[in-house]
């Protein structure tokens, strides 16, 4: 007999007697299951806040902030400066001819998440009348805008579903002022969705802010008005400010955030692969240690010890194999599109969901089939050097 067809049948007899040592082989699918799950759930939670931030950007908006600025929260310009945005290049007119720019800003205020009962920072946006016409996604879906000069706000639907207190009609207190949630608005994918918005005037008069703003998002005629109006912030010396796409500025964001999620991700996936791997080590010498006059006798009767080898290892593969569907099937059913928050740069909670992709899974699953390589290649070697004569003889 060939080499192939012994190895062929060697593999087939290994496969077909898993379920001879179920609890064994069992015990190593879960534990390979729950490395995946843990590691997937880490790795969607990195990638629905990454897409998230990166599904906030346009290429034809242009976020300014304070030349150095980080975040919008670090960032600050006068009216003046905001004003000196409009008679840049390439910018587009609204429906009043004014150019299309939104002068903001960003306050940080408490509120009480509903998974926890817990205290958490919120971004509160006070914008102004082209708030609404800079962002394309964002749209009111219940109840209607808020009335310009008013204590009123409008809250999205992704700081709703996290939240406790802002359903429509409800009043909110933020310092010493009382607010009335007036509308919901929807931006699907968008880290606009986490936040509360408000009349960016009020928001100055009730905060101290004087008439200062935070930032200024400029619609453009088209991306490729983008370099040129750069260019004129850049070189403009009453400005002082740093512009560029809304694109480009949520995917640093993102990048710098969604890092720190993997980091605590992998190092937890890795950990447990250990324990997962002293498992699949455990069944698979107890494996050849139950067959060792069965490897014997093939041994005997011309079998290689390379067919006992490649046997023991692709047992090892199909148990972690399927470990690693049961841990994908999992965080399909549990995790995928789940909703959750996390701090997002500005140090508040960012509202998203949760994102399984075949990236990501295919790096889970790669984990897995390592984990059941490893675990086969010392068993496979035992049995590979299993005597045949001692071996029946015991």
């Amino acid at each position: 007999m060939s080499l192939l067809r012994q190895t062929g049948s060697v593999i087939a007899l290994n496969v077909r007697s898993i379920p001879q040592r179920l609890w064994m082989s069992l015990a190593t699918v879960v534990s390979v299951a729950l490395v995946v799950a843990v590691l997937l759930g880490f790795l969607s939670l990195a990638n629905g806040f990454n897409q998230t931030l990166k599904g906030s950007g346009a290429t034809d908006v242009a976020i300014v902030l304070r030349d150095g600025a980080e975040a919008e929260l670090n960032s600050s310009m006068s009216k003046e400066q905001s004003d000196l945005l409009g008679q840049g290049p390439g910018v587009k007119a609204g429906p009043d001819g004014s150019p299309l720019v939104s002068s903001e800003l960003m306050l940080v205020v408490d509120g009480i998440k509903k998974s926890s009962g817990t205290k958490a920072n919120m971004p509160m946006r006070g914008i102004g009348p082209d708030g609404l016409l800079v962002r394309k996604q964002a749209k009111i879906t219940q109840g209607r805008m808020f009335t310009p000069g008013s204590n009123e706000i409008v809250v999205g639907a992704g700081l709703l579903r996290e939240f406790a207190g802002f359903e429509m009609g409800k009043t909110i207190r933020f310092g010493t002022q009382n607010w009335k949630v007036v509308g919901v608005f929807e931006a699907p994918g968008t880290v606009f969705e986490s936040e509360l918005w408000a009349d960016a005037p009020v928001v100055q008069s009730l905060f101290n802010r004087g008439t200062s703003f935070q930032t200024a998002r400029v619609v453009l005629t088209s991306p490729a008005a983008m370099p040129a109006f750069e260019k004129y912030v850049k070189d403009e010396p009453r400005l002082q400010l740093k512009a560029q796409s809304e694109l480009n500025f949520y995917a640093a964001q993102a990048e710098r955030s969604g890092l720190l999620i993997k980091y605590f991700g992998w190092p937890l996936g890795i950990i447990m692969a250990i324990g997962a791997l002293a498992g699949a080590l455990n069944t698979m010498y107890a494996s050849v240690s139950s067959r060792a006059a069965e490897i014997a006798t093939l041994r005997v009767i011309g079998f290689s010890g390379f067919s006992a080898f490649m046997g023991t290892m692709v047992e090892a593969l199909v148990l972690s194999a399927l470990g690693a569907l049961l841990g994908v099937a999992i965080c399909a059913v549990g995790f995928n599109g789940l909703s959750a928050s996390t701090l997002g740069a500005g140090f508040t909670q960012v509202a998203f969901r949760l994102q399984i992709g075949p990236q990501i899974i295919s790096q889970a699953v790669t984990l897995a089939l390592i984990i059941g390589l490893i675990g086969g290649i010392f068993p496979g070697w035992r049995a590979a050097r299993q005597k045949p004569l001692l071996a029946l003889a015991a």
